[in-house]
């Protein structure tokens, strides 16, 4: 097992490079799965446990991938098993994603109900109603979902999501593709990592319009190419790289980035004090002396996302006053809040909302990471907290964020990692 050590009270500044997009990458990857022929080439893909682990899954599964410095090669020409097992499927619910090419690919398919983190339920009924709806016969059985198309493909269909839902709104347009006909999806996810599916998809010869809006509309097509693509930037990890910088009172920029996709963010900045440049793909932050209490209530893009619900927590145990940090998307994503208040945080929750008070003095001590945000959350308080903060667990962390500790020590931090014996 492995921690991280933080020395807090440092300053940072500095220049850093925000990361692909790990949000993103796993839809790319499980869309590959539809071209038959030929090698698909991604770039700007991250070196993440969630990324290793889903090239475990698509190896299972008979692809060939190859990986170097930030560019994956898939070959999925020999793919003839449509079964994703559940030893890795458990590990990540982005393995959900294989449901839908799989069905759309071979006509039926069967993936073990998925796992991930452990913050509250987060169903698969939608992705489930949704290849319903395309003309499949769906079960679950021993775990497993059971998915066979009546026909020789998918039949294209309207579908109207009762919620805003990412993962339903990819996995239904990795089936629809190669449905035969037309299918519309209505109240589709507007996330960027959505919206560069469909451009990947397009690019390997699909037929998908309306990207960016809730309406989306695929003409299906009879097969898919190889293509090269590239992955858009993590905004949530540039989101809370921003944040170091605020909490650590600090002048940091980040680059390579799409300021529309961190507009929410970027505006809360802004309303604690912070200064906010951005120019030619770049995003610097300026903080201020003091930091004001700032709201936020968590929400499908383009509003403020519940991956960033965590770190503002952490980083409104600085400001002056009470906050209040609602979720509306995971009602039971506060497992980070015990941890903050080991630190020294004043934080109270009720009825899905969190009430942090501040400013408060953070001492180091050692801490918990029970999922891949409350971890970032926890290593943003360290680097604040007088003293020695031990952050333990870090796989979590390693799920979604690249050498998070190289790029933080980049601007002038003083994180260590190390290895540690776990007792049971």
């Amino acid at each position: 097992m492995e921690k991280l050590v933080i020395q807090g009270g440092r300053r940072l500044s500095g220049t850093v490079k925000a990361s692909g997009s790990k949000n993103s990458a796993l839809p790319l990857m499980a869309a590959s799965l539809l071209g038959d022929s030929g090698e698909i080439k991604l770039s700007r893909i991250p070196d993440l446990k969630d990324i290793r682990t889903f090239r475990k899954l698509l190896d299972y599964l008979g692809a060939a991938t190859s990986y170097s410095d930030n560019n994956l090669s898939i070959s999925t020409s020999d793919i003839r098993c449509a079964r994703a097992p559940y030893e890795l499927v458990k590990q990540m619910r982005a393995s959900i994603y294989v449901l839908g090419p799989l069905l759309a690919r071979f006509g039926r398919a069967s993936v073990s109900l998925p796992g991930g983190c452990a913050f509250g339920p987060r169903p698969i009924d939608l992705h489930l109603m949704a290849m319903e709806k395309l003309g499949a016969c769906v079960t679950i059985e021993k775990g497993f979902i059971e998915a066979r198309a009546q026909g020789a493909r998918l039949k294209g269909a309207t579908i109207d999501f009762p919620i805003t839902t990412v993962g339903a709104t990819g996995n239904t347009l990795m089936a629809a593709v190669l449905a035969e006909g037309k299918t519309t999806i209505r109240n589709a996810a507007v996330e960027p990592e959505i919206a560069t599916l469909c451009r990947f998809l397009n690019a390997m010869g699909g037929d998908i319009r309306g990207i960016g809006t809730t309406t989306l509309e695929i003409s299906g097509v009879e097969s898919l190419n190889a293509a090269e693509f590239t992955n858009i930037f993590d905004r949530i990890e540039a989101a809370t790289l921003l944040t170091a910088g605020a909490i650590t009172g600090s002048s940091i920029t980040v680059t390579d980035v799409d300021p529309t996709h961190l507009a929410a963010v970027l505006g809360k900045f802004e309303e604690t004090g912070c200064k906010i440049i951005t120019d030619s793909g770049a995003v610097t932050l300026q903080s201020p002396d003091t930091l004001t209490r700032t709201d936020v209530i968590a929400n499908p893009f383009p509003l403020f996302p519940t991956d960033m619900q965590a770190q503002w927590i952490a980083l409104m145990t600085q400001a002056e006053g009470t906050s209040h940090v609602i979720d509306k998307i995971y009602h039971e994503r506060f497992n980070h809040i015990p941890e903050l208040n080991r630190l020294g945080a004043h934080i109270e929750i009720r009825n899905n909302e969190a009430t942090v008070r501040g400013p408060g003095k953070l001492t180091g001590t050692t801490v918990m990471s029970t999922d891949l945000r409350a971890s970032a959350s926890l290593v943003l308080a360290g680097l604040v907290a007088e003293g020695v903060t031990e952050v333990f667990r870090i796989y979590h962390l390693d799920r979604g964020y690249e050498r998070i500790e190289q790029k933080l020590n980049s601007l002038g931090a003083v994180i260590t990692r190390e290895s540690y014996q776990e007792f049971a």
